[in-house]
């Protein structure tokens, strides 16, 4: 007589598993009744389905953060769609895979993966199962920590969308949860001057350089226009020249004038660059990223005379400082 499984055991196999009513008595009934076979055909029908969406965009998910005995990170599990990352049973695993991460002190994604959970699946293994049941792409990703004393952490209107850590050198601990707010509100790409790579410093300096150079050969472009007598905004694309002559606004005659001194005047001013000016003004432009982008220079979100970060830490302490931070979002920023 072939097995039935009775609801008992099919609750049984849910609470174990967290696979669907119908997965769970499918596989109950072709496992005859046998619990491990039947979580192992799950489990592979959990890789299979998962494997057939590899390809798939993850762009929503859960991001956690934790802090507990001098360990502190961030973990994203992604998924397809809000729907499922809202859900509570994502929201746990997301957690048991982070407190698991936490207290085993994980310092990359391949070990926080390799993890083994209280139901003796390894993380990755629990992800893959999970993906079989709500049919969706799901991976671990977004994987941050910190390690030592004073990390205060922030998850971001407690959305799980975006969450940060930031390391002070003294436990303060209002300063230190300020500063996790400025982190995901400013999203600075580092936490000085110093701390900027040098590639990418040397990358902002020649797009300053070039966004120089653009400006001065417009602005002389501009005034030679106007001692033409031409409007530069009504020759400024060749679309403007097309719509202002169809108006009525500009002749061909002027438009063919507009081109032929905007192609020389270009050219003449791109020849004789005042260098040193050009060099002076891409500094300048360099010294405003640090500003806007390394932490400690930044603005304090909640300063009431524009004071940086580091000015607002100095005042509740004279050598309190930020000693790391990191920050991971699902979002565009």
């Amino acid at each position: 007589m072939a097995y039935k499984p009775n609801m008992e055991d099919i609750k049984k196999l849910r609470t174990m598993t967290g696979a669907g009513l119908a997965d769970v008595k499918k596989a109950l009934t072709e496992a005859e009744g046998d619990f491990d076979k039947a979580k192992d055909l799950l489990r592979e029908r959990g890789l299979a389905i998962a494997a057939k969406r590899s390809d798939r965009e993850t762009s929503n998910g859960c991001v956690l953060v934790k802090v507990a005995d001098g360990f502190a990170a961030i973990l994203a599990l992604k998924c397809e769609t809000d729907f499922v990352a809202n859900g509570a049973d994502f929201i746990a695993l997301t957690q048991s895979i982070l407190d698991a991460a936490v207290a085993n002190k994980c310092k990359d994604i391949e070990e926080v993966k390799a993890l083994v959970l209280a139901d003796g699946q390894t993380a990755a293994e629990a992800v893959t199962q999970r993906s079989g049941i709500t049919g969706e792409k799901m991976e671990l990703d977004g994987y941050n920590y910190l390690e030592g004393e004073n990390i205060y952490s922030y998850n971001h209107q407690g959305k799980n969308l975006l969450c940060t850590l930031v390391q002070l050198n003294k436990d303060f601990e209002e300063q230190g949860h300020q500063i996790t707010m400025q982190v995901a509100a400013m999203n600075p790409v580092a936490l000085d001057e110093e701390s900027v790579p040098q590639s990418v410093k040397d990358n902002e300096f020649q797009i300053a350089v070039q966004k120089t150079k653009e400006e001065q050969i417009e602005k002389y472009v501009e005034v030679q226009l106007k001692k033409a007598g031409i409007n530069a905004n009504l020759v400024d694309s060749e679309d403007h020249i097309s719509s202002n002559i169809a108006k009525g606004w500009l002749t061909e005659e002027e438009a063919e004038k507009a081109r032929k001194i905007k192609v020389e005047a270009a050219a003449e001013k791109a020849a004789n660059m005042p260098e040193q000016m050009i060099q002076n003004i891409a500094k300048g432009r360099l010294a405003k990223f640090f500003k806007e982008n390394c932490l400690v220079n930044q603005e304090f979100i909640k300063a009431e005379n524009k004071e940086t970060v580091a000015a607002y830490l100095k005042a509740a302490d004279k050598d309190l400082k930020v000693v790391a931070f990191k920050r991971f979002t699902l979002r565009a920023d």
